[in-house]
């Protein structure tokens, strides 16, 4: 079964929290308003809706559908509610649901808003209507633009991010303040608290010092509220560059230009990671306890050390100085 006519409108959920959440389906997104440009495209988010704050200087523009329900989708109550918070928005149904997470309460929640067709992975897909016979790829939001394209008749593909949708400013500050060249780029802080994600900063400085030997700088992504690392760095690797604390700009954006400025870049698994990779830096990044083929970038230049794989280990710190010499190595900049 397809849909014959364009929805009218459609309502894309997602259930991630992280600024890398919303990065790594902001591709999804520009395609599908690139495609179906006369329909009303609403998001509705557990978390808050970054694309209109944290991330608004990428100019992802879509409208947020505010249910007044904190962490929808993640209580069974909030099903009992939906229906009438969407009344008193005028919304009487979406031709179109896209769920773009797969647990199946917060499916289950969400199908309770009036739709017509609805799209999700949860329970393979089962619980799509129309049911939709497709398979499945490591990250969802590839399976989920598939099966758009399955209901509807479509061939919508992911473009690279277009940087011009960028204001000049930000490259002119990254300008500013990488003005030469040489520079490696390392993202060593985690976001979230609770997966131990951070490569020791031991291994950190003697890295360090080795691209120095080089003749090439290190440059630390690193948020002006972190003032107690960007010291303690700054004592281990004289010379080391900290841009963000440099500027009066504080912006993702401002970071995704910097990334122009890099030879190659060194992180772990956070949400620089994702902001550096839609300037497709030259990227290594280190993976210990998530999911490397859910998580990680996948352009030309960029490689992924998982040290699950590697060493059997969820442990990131496992992965050596060696590993990752070895790695830039393969990169064109090196």
């Amino acid at each position: 079964m397809q849909i014959k006519d364009i929805p009218k409108n459609l309502l894309i959920y997602n259930s991630g929290g992280g600024i890398g959440d919303s990065i790594q389906i902001m591709q999804f997104i520009e395609a599908i308003k690139n495609e179906l440009i006369d329909t009303d495209l609403y998001y509705l988010s557990a978390h808050n809706n970054h694309f209109n704050s944290s991330l608004k200087d990428f100019n992802c523009h879509i409208r947020t559908l505010d249910l007044d329900i904190r962490y929808f989708g993640f209580r069974w109550w909030h099903a009992l509610v939906a229906k009438n918070k969407l009344l008193k928005k005028n919304i009487k149904c979406f031709d179109l649901i896209i769920d773009l997470q797969s647990k199946i309460r917060n499916t289950l929640i969400l199908k309770t808003i009036p739709h017509k067709y609805f799209i999700s992975s949860s329970f393979n897909f089962k619980l799509s209507k129309p049911y939709i016979s497709i398979k499945k790829e490591k990250k969802n939001h590839i399976t989920i633009l598939n099966s758009l394209n399955q209901l509807m008749g479509k061939k919508i593909k992911f473009g690279e991010f277009n940087l011009n949708k960028i204001d000049k400013k930000f490259f002119i500050e990254s300008e500013r303040l990488l003005p030469k060249n040489n520079y490696v780029g390392f993202s060593i802080t985690q976001g979230n608290i609770y997966r131990k994600k951070e490569w020791p900063l031991e291994k950190i400085t003697q890295i360090c010092k080795f691209f120095q030997k080089k003749n090439k700088t290190p440059v630390f992504l690193i948020e002006k509220s972190n003032t107690d690392l960007k010291n303690k760095i700054e004592k281990l690797i004289p010379g080391a560059l900290f841009p963000e604390h440099n500027s009066k700009i504080a912006s993702p954006a401002l970071v995704t230009c910097l990334a122009k400025k890099l030879d190659f870049v060194i992180t772990i698994d956070n949400g620089i990671m994702h902001m550096l990779s839609l300037g497709k830096v030259p990227m290594i990044s280190l993976f210990g306890p998530t999911d490397s083929e859910k998580f990680a970038p996948y352009y030309e230049n960029s490689i992924i050390l998982d040290s699950k794989k590697i060493y059997n280990s969820k442990n990131v710190s496992d992965i050596t100085v060696e590993d990752v010499i070895m790695a830039a190595e393969q990169l064109v900049n090196f």
